[in-house]
């Protein structure tokens, strides 16, 4: 028979903490990302639910709110590895629409989303990801972030860097109507950025999922209703 929680008031279950000692060798940083991943709850649903990262929840709430991947439409997941928002949109999307993923780092196959190896940043990068795509995307997607540096100012430059590099390829990309959802940090959008793409879309707001950490200062941008080239700014 199953002891009693001693530590606890009531009849209701807490769920308890898991501690990870600190091992000769491991880094006191990594002992802290092993603790916070054995107790984060997205994690484990994340593994009960076959989606092979916790991101997959962040894709899942923004669309919650906001209805961007509805069935039959045409997505490409940029910087996709492992594969996790890939595996959400071909759930929403349905088999009667498109979800292309491109990295640098090989994916394995996804059931209904067509994976290609490869720079989205190289110059004819944008024809074959259409090609394979059959047509303009109607969403375009960039969980992206560079490694981390510690250095506050540094990072932000490169997140930023990436977001405008996917907005540039969502430029070229989008079917008029289309959308763009990218990662950002506090600020990342700001001034310039901010501005061409209030010019581009007919709304552009910002939101942070509850799957997202708490401590993290890691938001999204997500830009609806692409004006396309007739209504682009001179």
């Amino acid at each position: 028979m199953a002891g009693r929680n001693k530590g606890g008031r009531g009849s209701g279950r807490r769920r308890l903490a898991t501690r990870v000692k600190t091992a000769r060798g491991r880094k006191p940083s990594s002992t802290r990302w092993l603790q916070r991943q054995l107790n984060d709850p997205y994690v484990a649903e994340a593994e009960r639910r076959g989606f092979r990262s916790r991101a997959a929840f962040k894709l899942i709430e923004l669309d919650d709110r906001f209805h961007f991947l509805a069935t039959g439409r045409r997505v490409v997941d940029l910087g996709a590895a492992p594969g996790g928002w890939t595996q959400v949109a071909v759930r929403r999307v349905g088999p009667k629409g498109r979800v292309v993923a491109i990295d640098l780092q090989p994916i394995d196959a996804i059931e209904g989303a067509t994976i290609l190896e490869g720079d989205f940043l190289d110059p004819d990068a944008t024809t074959w990801i259409l090609q394979a795509l059959a047509g303009p995307a109607d969403v375009v997607l960039s969980d992206m972030a560079s490694p981390a540096t510690g250095h506050a100012s540094t990072d932000h430059l490169r997140i930023v860097a990436l977001c405008e590099a996917a907005f540039a390829f969502a430029e070229e990309a989008l079917a008029p109507g289309g959308t763009f959802l990218a990662k950002v940090f506090k600020g990342g959008t700001e001034g310039e950025l901010l501005h061409r793409m209030q010019q581009r879309f007919r709304t552009v707001r910002h939101a942070k999922p509850a799957a997202s950490r708490p401590e993290s200062a890691e938001s999204y941008v997500i830009a609806m209703g692409f004006k396309g080239g007739d209504e682009a700014p001179s």
